[in-house]
């Protein structure tokens, strides 16, 4: 990555990542998990079963007042965000039936690769001497074994990675984001995120003022009358669009 030219425009000097479908592809371990107990077929519509399943997630996580990061409130609101999400598609899912898929996508979400192109922009951003961090929602030891399977551990430093179930506050809550500004001597103006909820990581990063490039690789719908950021699709277009402010 080289240095923009355009003087006019204010340097953005932190760029903070969302972790689940941002930097690597969520839809894999789902479908796999689908396939391993459900036996479901390749004709079985994958992706529109994900973003279900993410609503519900997101909506179960509201209505508890943010993700449990351990025990038994965990263990049923993962479980029932699949129950809800493959009702809708005709699959009628035992409790039993729903533990077993949820197991077998816990284990496929910790064989998982960075989205081209991803490592090499965060180590770019790095030396140019931006700040990089992470942002996401989720129990602390869950996130972060993803985040040391995507070898990422040894580049983002522990200091600069925020997990809601670490902080006490959950995304949408502009507070994460206000936190995250606050903890490293950041400007909101200063801070681009990147993420690929519009629930989640769109609102609330817009809420605190901050920049925000959405990575609407699934091609969602916005689902607020919040401004619309940037679409990006791919890393080598986040890289690009960056650009237009460093």
């Amino acid at each position: 990555m080289t240095q923009s030219q355009n003087t006019n425009r204010p340097r953005a000097k932190a760029v903070f990542f969302d972790v689940d479908d941002t930097l690597y592809d969520h839809l894999i371990p789902f479908r796999q998990a689908l396939e391993e107990v459900l036996a479901t077929s390749a004709e079985f519509p994958y992706p529109e079963a994900y973003h279900r399943m993410r609503f519900y997630s997101d909506k179960l996580s509201a209505e508890a007042g943010g993700t449990p990061t351990h025990g038994r409130a965990l263990d049923e609101m993962r479980t029932q965000r699949f129950v809800l999400a493959l009702r809708e598609f005709g699959l009628e899912l035992s409790e039993t039936q729903a533990a077993e898929v949820q197991a077998a996508y816990l284990r496929r979400q910790f064989d998982i690769t960075l989205f081209e192109g991803a490592r090499g922009l965060i180590a770019g951003l790095m030396e140019q001497g931006l700040t990089v961090g992470i942002i996401t929602n989720g129990p602390p030891e869950h996130q972060m074994k993803k985040i040391t399977a995507l070898g990422l551990r040894d580049l983002i430093p522990p200091e600069r990675v925020f997990i809601s179930g670490a902080v006490g506050i959950t995304k949408p809550d502009r507070r994460l984001f206000d936190h995250v500004a606050d903890k490293l001597g950041l400007s909101p103006a200063d801070c681009t995120y990147i993420g690929d909820s519009w629930r989640n990581d769109i609102v609330g990063a817009l809420d605190a003022g901050w920049r925000v490039l959405w990575f609407n690789h699934r091609g969602a719908e916005p689902e607020s009358a919040h401004p619309m950021p940037p679409q990006v699709t791919s890393y080598a277009e986040i890289e690009r669009e960056l650009l237009r402010t460093l």
